[in-house]
């Protein structure tokens, strides 16, 4: 049974569905700190704020994707991921609290393009950042 559990098929379909599990749970924790509805505006065509969400999904994934390189271990893998995640929602906070003269939330909900857009770079930067520091 231990070959079964060790073939690189089922090793990946196994990282690969905690991945998606963390993502959905992430998203949801992200829908819970915005002002605004990330699917219901992704739905009505705010542009604003698909980027800023397509920044999270894809800082969530790179994260994911050194923290899976990285340890040997499924437990490991998702505890580094966390502390990526975390990492990323502490980035947007300072977002919000760095830019004084506008409301980041408020900006994007009302469809401004380019505080979407820099929000969706600081998520993939950093994600960058977030997941060569992971060892």
């Amino acid at each position: 049974m231990e070959a079964f559990w060790s073939h690189p098929l089922v090793e990946s379909a196994g990282y690969y569905s905690v991945v998606v599990l963390c993502m959905i749970l992430f998203l949801a924790v992200f829908e819970l700190v915005t002002k605004y509805n990330n699917w219901e505006e992704i739905k009505n065509g705010n542009m604003a704020v698909a980027m800023a969400t397509g920044g999270k999904i894809f800082g969530i994934a790179n994260i994911f994707t050194s923290s899976i390189d990285q340890h040997d271990t499924l437990l490991a893998m998702i505890g580094w991921g966390v502390f990526g995640y975390v990492m990323l929602l502490i980035a947007y906070f300072m977002f919000e609290f760095l830019t004084p003269r506008f409301n980041v939330d408020t900006e994007i909900g009302k469809g401004n393009k380019a505080v979407g857009f820099i929000s969706m770079i600081i998520s993939v930067g950093l994600s960058f950042v977030v997941g060569a520091s992971i060892m």
